[in-house]
């Protein structure tokens, strides 16, 4: 009996070390699915919700071609006309989770696709990562133009992340609409909404 319950014993530890090494093997070779079970631990919820459709009354309504039109923004003699040039180039892309091109874009990419091409910044790549990128923190009520807002997820993991504008709305790649423009007040968002991050290098008249 002794002796059954040994062979049962070595087994047993042989079939895990067999799991370990596989699992290893798994991980050193297979990155992109590793990269996409990872990436589900920190994806963001799905928001249904529909486009901002700012209002064009008052101030300086933007005109075909000019920074600000696609996204029907107002823009004042504050805004940054280079981030909105920016925007312009990607607004309405579709979501695609580690998607980095104009094909399909996901939230992180998105974000530094933007502050490489605006502030000449180089951001970590996903959006729990971004945060170390950060030379200071603000809360909602601090926002200003350029700044990263962060959202966690229903584990409370940090998983989304979006550039506030102003007026308490953001620029973001969103699951349900894409690249587009949200507003804090949205009942997702405000209750999901985490942070404000700051880089040293982004200047606003704001």
């Amino acid at each position: 009996m002794k002796r059954l319950t040994l062979i049962l014993s070595i087994a047993v530890l042989s079939l895990s070390f067999s799991s370990c090494n596989a699992i290893k093997r798994f991980l050193s070779t297979d990155l992109q699915d590793e990269d996409y079970i990872v990436g589900q631990l920190y994806a963001d919820e799905y928001v249904k919700e529909q486009p901002i459709r700012p209002s064009l009354s008052g101030g300086n309504r933007p005109s075909s071609g000019t920074p600000g039109y696609t996204t029907g923004l107002t823009l004042n003699d504050k805004d940054n006309p280079k981030l909105y040039t920016a925007i312009d180039s990607w607004y309405g892309t579709p979501y695609l989770y580690g998607g980095c091109s104009t094909s399909g874009v996901d939230c992180s990419c998105f974000v530094g696709n933007i502050f490489k091409t605006v502030y000449g910044v180089t951001l970590h790549r996903t959006a729990n990562d971004i945060q170390k990128d950060m030379s200071k923190f603000v809360g909602r009520n601090a926002l200003r133009e350029g700044d990263i807002v962060f959202f966690t997820n229903s584990n409370g993991k940090v998983s989304h992340v979006g550039i506030y504008l102003k007026d308490d709305l953001f620029v973001h790649s969103s699951t349900s609409n894409g690249v587009t423009i949200s507003s804090l007040e949205n009942s997702y968002w405000k209750k999901h909404f985490y942070k404000g991050g700051r880089h040293k290098s982004v200047t606003t008249k704001y």
